[in-house]
């Protein structure tokens, strides 16, 4: 069996993270943008857009189980890749379009954003197989630290040069700034997967990496998959925790004007708060994990629980903070939530690479494209959501504070029974820790590795 990678391989498998995450914001940030401001363009034509691509990514069991059958996720992250570089090159294209012809320039439009939610989920799903098969049990939340990190990384550095290269604005400028974004991502990812796996047959017959899954048909396994309690309980607590995580993210913000009376670079400086602690969660959380590793303080499941829990209280506290407006510490609260939002999202994703494993053999992709699927939805349908419900009850009560306030304590409430099914998820594996050397569990038929606290 292949050793597992060390720090250096682990940084080098998150720079496809970083390619991905170059891409995917100047498709669903600086186009958005364009359609809207230079197009005057009505801003729900980019939102459908952008909720299209998330749609298209409940395709992330199916390219799950042809890497599964396959035996290999090299070829599925490269051509995932391939398909999302060309996809940002013909979003741009099709933007440009249509200033001159809207008909045609839509259609590209939505071919070139199907496109970019099959690439992320070609590439995304196999990564994260990829990352789980290879990173040691000890490992994985500080490898979900990294990837998660160096995403954020390929939307800062896209999102700074792109800027840059794009004033003076012209449609021309546009395009070559997206081919360019696009073959540089292409050029990192086949950098950063180049000679992780071995070829097809340089394995010896042995090797778990160079086995292929039994052939049989996708609906079979999916279905497979869906039979195994632990996976069904974690796609569902995936589903809730993603929907209570994104259904804040359009109205943050103008809570904050609306309520507290911010301006808008308040706002922004607001969010940058959030994410300021979202970042720092994440990183001190893969720090303990597996730094000081232990029952309690290594235990991903702990974290997860505590991170869900921890955001749910943040939400309770915008939904009553208004109440007190402008004296409640609002930055306060907003850096908790981000600070419960990022140690609930890495240990999510270590304990997505713990599981990945588990159940039947040979299905890693399946499960992991399962709960990708699960995720992006979740992420789709929750901004939607959130926001719709905020005007809905502006309507019904005529009152602002008690629209957001409510909102913000159902989103509270679905956090708290996420925290619940991260609890029912590997009760039985509860004494393992992140740095146990992982055991096989028998539960009903399936074969468990040992601790769950081991986990886009």
């Amino acid at each position: 069996m292949q050793s597992p990678l060390g720090w250096l391989g682990i940084v080098k498998l998150g720079l496809v993270q970083t390619a991905l995450g170059a891409v995917v914001v100047l498709t669903t940030s600086t186009l958005n943008r364009v359609m809207v401001v230079e197009l005057q363009l009505a801003a729900l034509l980019p939102g459908l857009l952008v909720a299209l691509h998330y749609a298209v990514q409940i395709t992330r069991p199916r390219m799950g189980h042809g890497s599964d059958v396959g035996g290999r996720r090299t070829p599925w992250i490269l051509g995932g890749m391939v398909v999302l570089s060309l996809g940002g090159v013909l979003a741009a294209a099709a933007t440009v379009w249509m200033a001159t012809n809207f008909i045609a320039g839509l259609a590209l439009a939505t071919l070139a954003f199907a496109m970019i939610g099959v690439g992320v989920s070609a590439a995304g799903t196999s990564l994260l197989v990829l990352l789980a098969k290879r990173v040691a049990p000890g490992r994985r939340a500080a490898a979900a630290t990294i990837v998660w990190v160096m995403m954020l990384a390929g939307f800062i550095v896209t999102a700074g040069l792109a800027g840059h290269f794009l004033d003076p604005f012209s449609p021309e400028r546009l395009v070559a700034v997206s081919a360019a974004v696009s073959a540089t991502a292409l050029l990192i990812a086949l950098a950063a997967v180049w000679g992780v796996e071995p070829k097809r047959g340089a394995a010896l017959p042995d090797e778990p990496e160079a086995q292929a899954a039994p052939k049989i048909p996708f609906f079979t396994a999916l279905r497979q998959i869906w039979d195994e309690p632990e996976a069904r309980t974690f796609t569902l607590f995936i589903f809730l925790s993603m929907l209570a995580y994104s259904a804040q993210d359009l109205i943050l913000e103008p809570f904050a004007g609306t309520i507290f009376g911010y301006t808008p670079g308040e706002s922004t400086q607001l969010a940058g708060v959030q994410h300021g602690g979202v970042l720092i969660g994440m990183v001190l959380i893969g720090l303990i994990a597996t730094v000081i590793g232990g029952r309690w303080l290594g235990s991903l499941r702990g974290w997860t629980v505590f991170g869900c829990l921890a955001s749910g209280l943040a939400l309770f506290g915008l939904a009553i903070g208004g109440y007190s407006a402008p004296s409640w510490p609002l930055q306060a609260s907003v850096a908790l939530l981000g600070f419960a939002n990022g140690a609930f999202a890495v240990a999510a994703i270590g304990s997505m690479m713990a599981l990945a494993g588990a159940g039947r053999e040979k299905r890693e992709g399946v499960r992991m494209g399962l709960w990708g699927a699960a995720q992006a939805i979740a992420f789709g349908l929750g901004g939607f959501l959130g926001a719709a419900s905020v005007d809905l009850l502006r309507y019904l009560t005529g009152d602002a504070l008690t629209a957001y306030s409510t909102v913000f304590a159902c989103e509270a409430v679905l956090f708290i029974a996420a925290a619940g099914l991260a609890l029912r998820v590997g009760q039985s594996r509860s004494s393992e820790s992140l740095g146990a050397a992982p055991r096989a569990l028998s539960i009903g038929e399936n074969m468990l590795p040992a601790g769950l606290g081991e986990r886009s």
